[in-house]
């Protein structure tokens, strides 16, 4: 069994940790996710620690990815995950309609995204959007989906940008 699975993951207080037939559900404060798992690997939950093990000695692939999985859900529905995206650019905004991101980005038209279920998007100022929810791979791709609208060009920087990206900024031709 791989090193990461052999790590137990410790249940915070108010999480509900379910096991049945081949799905775990987590339930807390911030929402309720599901996971199927894969065939031979075993979950024992002991109090408020969860511990990975496998059937056969050669089935070990998924063990370490379904602890990684497990943790990030109970960390997901206990905490919630969020990104950050800032708008860099002359006129580049967005403000928020009912719960529709619109955003303008130089195009001649407004881009109107619909927030999908579980995931929150708000707008702290003009140029800057939070995305937040409790699965962490649903927040990364509204985040990804959002940014892939204008992503940031190479030679002015201009475009949607995650918060504390680097944009390595490119020389312009010389004559």
């Amino acid at each position: 069994m791989s090193r990461v699975a052999k790590q137990p993951i410790t249940l915070p207080k108010g999480v509900d940790f379910k096991v049945a037939d081949n799905a775990v559900t987590v339930k807390g404060p911030k929402g309720t996710l599901k996971l199927a798992t894969p065939q031979g690997v075993g979950i024992d939950v002991q109090g408020s620690e969860i511990q990975l093990s496998t059937q056969n000695a050669g089935e070990t692939k998924f063990a370490g990815t379904t602890r990684a999985l497990l943790a990030n859900m109970i960390k997901g529905v206990s905490e919630g995950y969020e990104r950050k995206l800032e708008l860099v650019g002359v006129g580049y905004r967005a403000a928020l309609q009912g719960k529709d991101l619109n955003l303008s980005l130089g195009f001649s038209h407004p881009i109107v995204f619909k927030a999908p279920e579980g995931i929150t998007i708000t707008v702290p100022t003009q140029t800057e959007v939070l995305i937040a929810g409790a699965d962490k791979q649903r927040v990364g791709e509204v985040a990804a989906k959002i940014r892939s609208f204008r992503p940031p060009e190479p030679y002015k920087g201009k475009g949607v940008r995650y918060a504390g990206e680097k944009i390595t900024i490119k020389e312009a031709k010389k004559a």
